[in-house]
């Protein structure tokens, strides 16, 4: 090539990405890729955690208050990660936090700010190969490319 071609090498790629972080390590993984693309393209990064309200509407009360404390754990590990890595990247990032589905609330959040990539770590549970994880789902919506991160 020299170069008149329709490609611009070093200009392009996204410029925002959505990730899902859960606390899984396949999440924890899509987060650290999510964050590298964004650190070498200037992007700006978009992770998101998300509660699943019918895992909560199913258990007793008692129940329901050991998976609230688990996932605020979860957040706030993921608060200091986010901090940490912060301190040596210059990463325009935002850290959201909310209770839903998780296929449909990254899906807002990815529409909500324009993203041009989201990120997602692969599901490990056999019953998503059946009715679909959120990563298939993301992948099958078709408006964002998706990166599945092992």
């Amino acid at each position: 090539m020299t170069g008149e071609g329709p490609f611009e090498y070093g200009v392009d790629g996204p410029k925002v990405i959505v990730a899902g972080v859960d606390g899984s390590e396949t999440s924890l993984h899509a987060g650290a890729y999510a964050w590298g693309l964004a650190r070498r393209g200037g992007a700006r990064l978009v992770l998101v955690h998300v509660a699943p309200i019918a895992a909560l509407s199913t258990l007793t009360a008692g129940g329901a208050a050991v998976m609230r404390e688990a996932g605020e754990a979860v957040v706030e590990e993921l608060r200091r990660e986010l901090e940490r890595a912060a301190a040596h990247d210059e990463v325009r990032y935002e850290f959201v936090t909310e209770q839903g589905d998780p296929f449909t609330v990254i899906s807002r959040l990815a529409d909500e700010n324009r993203a041009d990539a989201v990120v997602v770590g692969a599901s490990a549970k056999a019953g998503h190969r059946l009715i679909g994880s959120v990563a298939v789902r993301l992948v099958r919506t078709g408006r964002w490319p998706v990166t599945v991160v092992p």
